[in-house]
């Protein structure tokens, strides 16, 4: 809502009645000024990004490297946590890559035993494939995330090639141009590549328990807000259900060092607040007139008399619906550092989520022919002024510029100097002879 001017000028004078009886209409001077032009809307602090690191499996958090406020550097490494179960299909996945052949003999059962071997193969390289990218997708560090989806989409791109030479093989074989001991040796390389491929995923499943910074900040235990359990690594690798717990209300999300955490309890959050800015949600019928670089001053609810400047980086396209029904959208803004008007003593620094009054400055006129807005009535749609011409009132259609809620930018219909009405318009006449 527009609710604010900048300048207020001081116009007129109070006429009186010929009895001497003071009036309620009183005649003011239209005046060179500056008005501002201002749209309050409420807001929120906000930290550039929070990034909440999350267990990836149920396990125990063994080494917690950071303490409470320690501000850290992106890939720092903050936590551990020690999950047996994870542990434990590693070995397997060990043990099975030095079972498995570098070359072989003809499987037993001639043809129809290659064939059941080559579909054994693919079925545990789809099935490992299918965890392992399941897997990936949990993990909160978006970089991670990215690398092991990409060492997944890359293992099973160099199996697609190997299945697909053992397919050539078994038909060269069919076809009688090579024997099936010739093609042993595709079979083997793919069930080798598979085992390899296995223990790589594993591998990277156990290496995802190291909690690393995935952007600098400042530390603090625990989630920004309970939030449901993620799913359990351990039981996706084995195709089990997705738990869905979250954490009970009482209990401190804060996980000491040494503690049980269950898949996707929050462990840690970096917040990053070498850059605090403001939303701000701006009623629909203002938004229009926000434009990135406008200025704004931002006064918090924790820290009563200080202001924050402020300048809008961006208003976003599509709306939000506010608790009242009405439609708003989210501009968001850079914060400055804020100061006490007594003395100009810097006002403390604010906390992500603190609310605030902000102030939004969308038009300024310099130098601009002004008048109260309580000069400016309506009549027959138009906006009007009472103007004192040849020693009477007449109504003058006017042209509104920046309108502040003291004073007004006049663009045409009254120039500076003119006499205009300022109270009791509802009281004059046209051709009423003014004092």
């Amino acid at each position: 809502m527009i609710i604010a001017a900048g300048a207020l000028v001081l116009l007129g004078s109070t006429a009186a009645s010929c009895d001497d009886e003071p009036s309620a209409i009183r005649v003011g001077t239209a005046t060179v000024a500056g008005v501002d032009e201002i749209v309050e809307a409420p807001g929120t602090v906000v930290a550039r990004t929070a990034a909440t690191l999350t267990a990836p499996a149920a396990g125990t958090l063994a080494d917690l490297r950071v303490e409470p406020g320690d501000r850290v550097d992106r890939g720092d490494l903050l936590a551990v946590i020690e999950s047996p179960e994870l542990e434990r299909r590693r070995a397997a996945a060990a043990e099975a890559l030095d079972q498995a052949p570098s070359a072989g003999g003809v499987p037993t059962g001639g043809t129809a035993g290659f064939v059941a071997a080559g579909r054994r193969t693919d079925e545990q390289a789809a099935e490992a494939f299918r965890h392992a990218r399941e897997a990936a997708d949990k993990i909160t560090d978006p970089a991670l995330k990215a690398a092991l989806r990409h060492q997944v989409d890359a293992a099973r791109e160099q199996y697609t090639a190997a299945s697909a030479a053992v397919d050539a093989a078994l038909r060269s074989v069919q076809r009688g141009v090579a024997s099936l001991s010739r093609a042993v040796g595709a079979l083997s390389a793919a069930q080798r590549l598979q085992a390899e491929q296995a223990y790589e995923l594993a591998d990277a499943a156990v290496e995802a328990l190291d909690l690393r910074a995935p952007v600098a900040g400042i530390v603090q235990l625990g989630g920004s807000a309970q939030q449901p359990a993620a799913p359990d690594l351990a039981g996706i690798l084995a195709g089990g259900a997705v738990p869905q717990a979250g954490t009970p209300a009482g209990v401190d999300t804060a996980v000491p060092e040494g503690g049980y955490v269950a898949a996707g309890t929050p462990v840690l959050t970096v917040v990053d607040t070498g850059r605090l800015g403001l939303t701000a949600d701006v009623d629909e019928t203002d938004v229009l007139l926000v434009e990135a670089g406008v200025e704004a001053e931002a006064e918090l609810d924790a820290a009563p008399g200080a202001t924050y400047p402020a300048t809008v980086r961006s208003a976003d396209l599509l709306p939000t619906t506010s608790a009242r029904g009405g439609i708003s959208y989210q501009v968001r803004l850079d914060l400055g550092e804020g100061t006490y008007p007594a003395g100009g003593a810097a006002a403390p620094d604010p906390r992500p989520g603190m609310s605030a009054v902000i102030r939004l400055r969308v038009r300024q006129a310099q130098d601009a022919v002004t008048v109260p807005a309580s000069a400016v009535v309506s009549a027959s749609g138009r906006d009007t002024v009472w103007a004192v011409r040849d020693g009477r009132f007449q109504a003058v259609p006017v042209t509104l510029g920046v309108q502040g809620e003291e004073t007004v930018q006049v663009l045409s219909g009254v120039s500076a100097g003119d006499r205009v009405v300022i109270a009791g318009a509802d009281q004059v006449e046209a051709g009423d002879e003014a004092p």
